[in-house]
């Protein structure tokens, strides 16, 4: 059985079998090639943080795998009522045959995988967004050719997204380069996680000198769900951290621009880099359900 928690617990191979696969998924159904490899399986799909992407993305994907999604939510669910999640896993392990979820706490999802029986997905927790990342991953190397060797930068907040592009980027050959304000750095242990890759991982304060010589750029919103409160707080740490033309002019000729949307045009990207790198960033979009489909018979499949 194969969890998939957060990107560090897979390795080079296993993310390199991934988009592998998740290639090969969206050759076939591109060319209208059934591919029902999870026929008769039944993924529950807990939401305790809303989404367009990942719930259509992980729906549609299950569908056309064979098998059946059943979207739960939070106000569906007695788990948001108090039920402590190591019983809500012990009881879906005896429905189901797999749970893709979307939370706040990392430990929730750890949780589900310590006391179920069944594989567990992550949507995205505060602390990672695994799946996004495949998408991304694989969307660089359609559009590249390849992932070794390139310079990948992040500008913005050290969230989710950062933690997550930091392993994916180095684990597949990348080096990476992140651009912060004082105080939004990931977590002490992705820092010390980059620094394990001598000379491939840099953290800055300055977007400019993160951007340069880069392949590819990403960037995030810079208030993100449940950080509402904080926006106007953010607006100012965050000025002047923003993927715009004077940015895209110190990287490399070709360099693709990536955002995991929604994207607040005229905050942390620009409108004009936005379009400019439109078909770039909704092949990344419509990646989400390749590489998802590719995650799901991994982890579900036999």
């Amino acid at each position: 059985m194969k969890h998939l928690l957060k990107l560090e617990d897979w390795t080079t191979e296993e993310i390199t079998e991934a988009l592998n696969l998740a290639d090969q998924l969206k050759y076939e159904q591109k060319h209208g090639i059934e591919h029902k490899i999870l026929k008769g399986k039944t993924l529950g799909m807990i939401f305790e943080k809303a989404s367009t992407r990942t719930r259509v993305s992980f729906e549609v994907g299950m569908t056309q795998l064979g098998g059946y999604p059943l979207f739960l939510s939070s106000n569906d669910l007695q788990i948001g009522r108090g039920e402590p999640v190591q019983d809500t896993a012990r009881v879906l392990s005896r429905f189901i045959d797999g749970i893709m979820i979307r939370t706040f706490e990392q430990s929730e999802v750890e949780s589900l995988a310590e006391y179920g029986s069944i594989p567990i997905i992550n949507g995205l927790t505060d602390y990672c967004h695994p799946c996004q990342v495949l998408a991304d991953l694989m969307t660089i190397r359609e559009h590249k050719g390849k992932l070794e060797g390139l310079k990948m930068c992040f500008i913005g907040d050290g969230n989710n997204m950062m933690n997550s592009l930091i392993v994916g980027a180095l684990r597949t050959g990348m080096s990476i380069s992140v651009a912060c304000p004082e105080g939004y750095e990931p977590p002490k242990n992705i820092i010390e996680f980059g620094e394990s890759f001598e000379g491939k991982f840099e953290m800055v304060r300055k977007p400019l000198e993160a951007a340069k010589g880069a392949d590819v750029v990403l960037t995030d919103v810079w208030a993100s769900m449940g950080q509402e409160e904080e926006k106007k707080i953010r607006e100012a740490a965050f000025e002047g951290y923003q993927v715009n033309d004077e940015l895209m002019a110190v990287t490399n000729d070709g360099a693709m621009v990536l955002h995991c949307l929604p994207a607040h045009r005229g905050e942390e990207i620009t409108a004009e880099v936005f379009e400019a790198h439109a078909d770039e960033i909704f092949d990344e979009a419509e990646n989400r359900l390749h590489a998802q489909k590719a995650v799901l018979v991994k982890c579900m499949g036999d």
